[in-house]
């Protein structure tokens, strides 16, 4: 590829990652008008869909807290891995 094309395929990925933000942001948006319709219900019947928002509870590590409170714990079981990052930048 010349210089002169790869910089129209990266004008071309930005273009779409833009246009796929957009498309979430109204995905959300009318989510958002959903669970607002929804209030405190659980579950929606709306014609051929069924719409569930249900409170789920996870449990997690605090990583920050066992750094700080068992720093030789949280190293031992510490897991490295090495990738490579995609950026773009103007």
């Amino acid at each position: 590829m010349s210089i002169f094309e790869i910089t129209a395929t990266i004008t071309e990925m930005q273009e779409y990652i833009r246009i796929a933000e957009e498309a979430q942001a109204a995905a959300e948006a009318l989510k958002d008008q959903i669970k607002s319709y929804m209030g405190d219900s659980e579950l929606l019947n709306a014609g051929p869909y069924k719409v569930s928002w249900k409170p789920v509870t996870t449990s997690r590590i605090d990583t920050a807290a066992i750094k700080k409170d068992h720093p030789e714990l949280a190293a031992e079981y510490t897991k490295t891995s090495t990738c490579r990052r995609f950026t773009v930048q103007v």
